[in-house]
């Protein structure tokens, strides 16, 4: 392991029920282990056996938090308050996930870590000011609790210290319910709390319009399966963010979607207070080699990516994702798995 990873390590929660291994190069997710209706636990997260094969770059962001900007931002560039700003093009002619070296490819220090009914780990990064070419100095702080036996809590916090700037962050875990090495999830059961989409030119930004989603292949108001008109979809799947409703709530934060995988009879529900989610099939992810000897091939996992909407720093009708000195960032989401 090169020297800037040593700090690297692996840390595991576990409340009898669930059990998750972390690392904090990334703030990453590796496995997720919950029973299915038999009591049979599985590792449903797609992900690497090791912390160092995440640091060798070859991860489609499995399991990682992203930022200081999630998602695209058009050109790599946005003016704030008269000054211009230019970051990393690394994804076609945008800027992705927070650039070259965005969040998900630093170590976050380790603050806090309580065991007990309800453990929790807290990660915190310090991001300085011109970091990616985003202004400010930034310090972000991730907590992973498991709330109760069959939940899990994230909150996610950032304050600026001297400058205003985008921060739009997002947990980017490739889920697979029936388990990480089962193959495609086209046979999940999705339904989504969004009925509209940001719809989406060819470089993948936002036209600034909403798409009602009803009667088009992105409907997913009810529960539909994965596969069941993803070939109709243009390009290789879904890769689209839904403007959340304001459905049903559970302590402060809305339903973003429901996911069940009929083999196992394992369902997540998610919850989150963000504007938007990012819907994504594993589009990109072909022929990886991950954990246990398993390949992963495109359609092997389901990303729901709550977020603010991409490229809102260059679309005045998107919600705001500009934090200023004084001012907190807050997003929280919570992952509660159950067989039905």
């Amino acid at each position: 392991m090169s020297d800037k990873h040593l700090n690297a390590q692996l840390f595991e929660l576990n409340n009898g029920t669930i059990r998750v291994l972390l690392t904090n190069y990334g703030a990453t997710i590796i496995s997720l282990f919950v029973p299915d209706k038999q009591g049979k636990l599985d590792d449903i997260v797609l992900g690497f056996d090791s912390v160092e094969e995440y640091t060798k770059g070859n991860a489609p962001y499995f399991g990682c938090i992203v930022g200081r900007v999630a998602n695209r931002i058009k050109e790599g560039k946005f003016s704030l308050y008269g000054i211009d700003y230019s970051l990393a093009v690394n994804n076609g002619p945008n800027s992705l996930h927070g650039g070259n070296k965005g969040f998900d490819k630093v170590v976050w220090d380790v603050v806090e870590q309580k065991s007990g009914e309800q453990p929790s780990i807290t990660f915190k990064y310090e991001s300085y000011d011109g970091e990616e070419g985003y202004p400010g100095d930034v310090t972000v702080t991730a907590t992973y609790i498991l709330i109760s036996c069959k939940s899990m809590r994230l909150d996610m916090e950032a304050v600026t210290k001297s400058k205003s700037t985008p921060v739009s962050l997002a947990q980017h875990t490739y889920w697979n319910l029936a388990g990480h090495n089962s193959g495609n999830v086209l046979e999940h059961l999705v339904q989504i709390w969004g009925s509209q989409i940001t719809p989406v030119d060819q470089n993948s930004i936002p036209t600034g319009e909403f798409l009602p989603v009803k009667g088009t292949v992105f409907d997913f108001t009810s529960e539909k399966k994965v596969g069941s008109s993803i070939s109709e979809v243009q390009g290789l799947g879904y890769d689209h963010n839904y403007v959340l409703d304001c459905g049903e709530d559970k302590t402060g934060l809305k339903h973003a979607a429901k996911v069940k995988d009929p083999s196992s009879s394992r369902v997540l529900n998610l919850w989150a207070d963000a504007p938007g989610m990012q819907f994504y099939t594993a589009n990109y992810v072909n022929g990886v080699s991950g954990k246990g000897g398993a390949v992963y091939e495109r359609h092997s996992g389901l990303c729901f990516e709550t977020q603010g909407f991409p490229n809102a720093i260059n679309q005045p009708n998107f919600p705001s994702i500009i934090v200023h000195p004084g001012e907190k960032y807050k997003h929280t989401m919570l992952f509660e798995f159950s067989v039905e």
